[in-house]
């Protein structure tokens, strides 16, 4: 169960459908809010990707309003009522579908289920799955059997009543597969048009192309003929547009638009320019990629950020034209980037959906128990 604020969430659900598929199950992600109704589930989508790409101080505001306010998602609450009013119908839709068990990649399925546990009983393993490096606001009203979580130092921050320890698991975010095989590097330069020995430095704002990235390409204009830029747009096609229109001139330039093959772009790359979004950042981790993160929207991305940063496999600036200058030291300066890899290659590489995958295996009696927090700690 995911909903589409944003396709972080969604990207989630696919790669652990991806998963279970590979291992012979059946895995349907479900949008929860259509059990509300489509008209919300449309309005919410539709809202929330224009306040991200349009008005990301809106949506800073209203997230640190939501940290500072918990009580507005209590089951008294305004917000909550309008979050379980879809749990009739998706109540009956479980049990007509007659499913083995349930995966939350987002806060509100979450709640849902939770509330149908509350009044119904629920006989059917859950489990929710968080897709960034922070406890969102809402998540510690939930309580689903188990809790999926980025990495067992996360753990304090999760633990709670509704969510006691032994429920936890460090487990990662579940990605698609390909990012856990790699190319060389200079194979996947001649994939991607890039000469094998020139630098590649690819941007990218996210699936929804939010942020600086007209501005930032402006200022990568300088760059030196064997240092190529490539700009992934994701479902941004206005942004698309205006980029091949200003830099068509640029021959080290290359304008994409939504990128399926991310692992081999991902290979290809020196250095990975991008907002700090959940699954993105897990990606370029997995891949051992230096990322420079760029503070777009805020929210739960800061703690993404705050937390690459802080391993040392990340560097950020406050503005376009410091984050153009840290690219390009960065591109020019082998030895640091060699030490961002060396911090990230010291992060655990565990394969998300596969432990989801046995948690559920365990519930129905066809695996070993699942070792909960804090044993699957890797480097902690």
């Amino acid at each position: 169960m995911s909903d589409n604020t944003g396709e972080g969430h969604n990207s989630c659900a696919k790669a652990i459908q991806e998963y279970f598929e590979l291992q012979g199950d059946n895995c349907t992600i479900v949008d929860s809010l259509r059990f509300i109704s489509r008209p919300v589930s449309t309005a919410v989508s539709e809202g929330f990707t224009c306040m991200y790409r349009h008005f990301p101080s809106l949506f800073r505001n209203s997230y640190t309003y939501m940290e500072k306010h918990p009580g507005m998602f209590h089951d008294r609450s305004a917000v909550y009522r309008i979050l379980t009013l879809g749990t009739d119908r998706l109540r009956q839709y479980l049990e007509e579908s007659r499913y083995d068990g349930i995966i939350c990649t987002h806060m509100f399925p979450a709640l849902m289920l939770t509330h149908i546990k509350k009044l119904y009983g629920l006989d059917l393993p859950t489990c929710f799955v968080a897709t960034d490096y922070t406890c969102s606001p809402l998540v510690k009203d939930s309580s689903l059997d188990r809790c999926f979580i980025p990495h067992p130092s996360l753990a304090w921050d999760f633990e709670c009543d509704n969510i006691p320890l032994e429920h936890i698991v460090g487990s990662g975010i579940p990605v698609r597969q390909m990012f856990y095989r790699s190319k060389p590097k200079e194979e996947a330069k001649i994939q991607c048009a890039v000469p094998p020995h020139h630098k590649h430095l690819v941007m990218m704002g996210g699936s929804m192309g939010c942020g600086p990235i007209l501005e930032l390409a402006r200022r990568f204009t300088a760059l030196p003929e064997d240092c190529h830029l490539t700009v992934v747009c994701g479902t941004n096609r206005g942004l698309q547009r205006q980029l091949l229109r200003k830099f068509a001139h640029q021959k080290n330039f290359h304008i994409r638009g939504f990128v399926r093959d991310m692992s081999t772009l991902m290979d290809s790359a020196d250095l990975y320019l991008t907002k700090p979004g959940g699954i993105g950042v897990t990606e370029a981790a997995l891949k051992n990629l230096p990322m420079v993160l760029i503070d777009a929207v805020a929210g739960c991305e800061e703690y993404n950020r705050l937390y690459f940063t802080r391993n040392g496999g990340a560097k950020t600036a406050s503005t376009p034209e410091d984050l153009a200058r840290l690219c390009q030291n960065l591109l020019e300066n082998d030895a640091k980037r060699i030490q961002m890899v060396k911090r990230l290659q010291e992060l655990p590489k565990n394969n998300a959906a596969q432990m989801i995958h046995s948690f559920f295996l365990q519930q129905s009696g066809e695996a070993p128990n699942l070792v909960p927090f804090p044993a699957m700690v890797g480097n902690g």
